[in-house]
This record gives structure tokens, sequence and C-alpha cells, in this order.
């Protein structure tokens, strides 16, 4: 039976890319650092480390596997991890799995990548999807925006500040626009693209496009029931504004290379929808729910 292995399996976007396949009656392996916290998987599915530090057992933990599926990334630069080492783990992550002869990798991408982008996760992700485009082995690569669920950080934590705070500030005009797909609905393309033979790049946005200006305002309308005073900002000032509040929470909520991103435009392209679930229509089922606690992203990598 062929071995499907997933990138963090205990984590966010793997944990529903493992579930749909132990769901369609594939052999689950997981490569991953994290305990599952939950124990939804146990005894459900392999558990390898992500040996980046050892490329001989990175490789033997992917053996006899047929599809890799890899998550892995990290959001921001920080002192225990940057871009520049994500991008020469995953380096790492596709040789060991061409010499352990896996046939074909599912790659989670970003929307807009660029070799030449001055932002580092957008070059990064350009350097990666080079790398394995160039390996010789099949791909699917998947270029998703924002996901969203309910252990997203970044809707959940814009309702967390909704709840608390009668002003919400947006970064210049807040015309930049966002097309979020629903993490279940990614989950189902990553494994969709598993069973393809070509090799393909998807752009895997949502039904919806709102400016960021329009997601704030939405969401205070759903999940309060009323308006919330939205005013343009300095990049500067929404930083220390978030520093503050990340001072709080022991966390980093917005970076200086969030904000350019956000502003250039860089989580929209022009394409059809790749998932079905409205933004909308999830936060309106989930209203009583969303935004109650605040969600650390440090918090999360700590576990």
């Amino acid at each position: 039976m062929e071995i499907h292995a997933v990138t963090g399996a205990f984590g966010y976007s793997g944990r529903y890319i493992a579930r749909r396949l132990i769901q369609a009656g594939k052999t689950v392996r997981t490569l991953t650092n994290s305990p599952d916290c939950t124990g939804e998987f146990q005894g459900r599915i392999q558990v390898f480390p992500l040996s980046f530090d050892d490329p001989q057992r990175l490789m033997e933990s992917l053996q006899d596997v047929s599809v890799l599926y890899n998550t892995y990334w990290v959001r921001f630069n920080h002192r225990n991890f940057k871009h520049s080492l994500a991008v020469e783990n995953t380096l790492k992550l596709f040789e060991a799995a061409k010499t352990a002869g896996v046939k074909r990798i599912v790659h989670t991408s970003i929307t807009n990548p660029s070799l030449d982008s001055p932002l580092e996760y957008f070059s990064g992700k350009a350097t990666l999807e080079q790398a394995l485009i160039e390996s010789g082995m099949a791909y699917t690569i998947l270029r998703p925006t924002v996901l969203f669920g309910k252990e997203d950080i970044l809707i959940n934590n814009i309702a967390w500040m909704l709840r608390r705070f009668p002003v919400f500030g947006v970064f210049g005009n807040g015309q930049y626009q966002l097309q979020p797909i629903f993490v279940d609905d990614f989950a189902s393309l990553a494994v969709q693209g598993g069973t393809l033979s070509d090799n393909e790049i998807i752009n895997a946005i949502g039904p919806e496009t709102l400016t960021y200006r329009e997601l704030v305002a939405t969401m205070a309308q759903i999940i309060l029931g009323k308006k919330r005073l939205i005013l343009s900002i300095p990049d500067g000032l929404g930083l220390a504004v978030g520093k503050i509040i990340g001072l709080c929470a022991g966390d980093v909520v917005i970076t200086k290379a969030e904000i350019e991103g956000l502003k250039s435009n860089l989580l929209y392209v022009d394409a059809p929808p790749a998932g079905t679930t409205r933004l909308t229509d999830w936060l309106r089922e989930h209203r009583g729910t969303i935004g109650i606690r605040y969600t650390s992203e440090l918090s999360r990598r700590k576990a």
C-alpha cells in the first residue's frame, strides 16, 4: 500500500491534509517534532522526526513514501527561526525525498512568489518552487493566500481585537485585497494534487475577494452585529500597537514585512477560485466562538 507523508500533521494545514488522507484509506506518515496534543491521530499514523540536521535520518524517514505533502515554513523571522533557515531546511527535505525515491511532492507556497521580491517570505517561496521544478520529481505547487478555520491565527486574532477595542486600525487605505481559503478546501486540493500525474501550479484561493478594510468591517458586523470605527493609520503606529499587544500576549502580532506584503497586494491574484467555502458563511456559523481567545503563533511553535 502506498505511503503518503505529511510534514507537520499535528499542526494546522497538515492536520487537515492527514485527516483527509486517512479518510481516503491511505497509509499516512508524518515528519514532525511536535506532539499530537489532541490525540486525534494516536495509533492511526506513523510518526517520524523532522531531522533537518541529519540528512541520512531524514532520507530514511521518507523511505517507501509515494507522495510527500510539505507544509513546513515559518511566518516571520525570529531569534529561534528564520526564513533563510526554512529555505535551507526545505531544500534538504526535497533532496532527501529525491534520494528516498518519493514520486511526487505537493508543496505549499504563496501567491505571487518572486525571486526578485525584497520580502524574504515571497523570495524564499520562489526559490523553493524553482528548486522543486528543477528537481525532476513530479509536483503540485499550491499557492494559498490566507487560510481560515477554527485553528486559524490571523482571522481569529482580528476577531479578538474587534471584540475588545472600539477602534481598529488598517495600514494605509486598507484597499489591498485578500482571497481567504478554508483550510479543509486547501487540504482537499492538496490530496487531489497527490493523485495526479502531470505537474501543476494552482492558485489556492477562496471564492470571495475582500479588501482588508472590507474584511474587518464585515467581520465586525457578522461577529458583533455592529460597526467598528476603522481608521487608516501609519505603518509605524500599527507596528507599535502590535508590539504592545504582542508583549502582553507573548507573541508577534504583525511585522513590517507582513505590512509591506499586504500593501503590495501580494495576497491577491486574478484567477478563478479553487475553494468553495465562503469566509462570510463560515464566520456566521462560528461567530459565537471565533476571537474569544487570542491565538499565539509563538506558543504553537513551543508546543
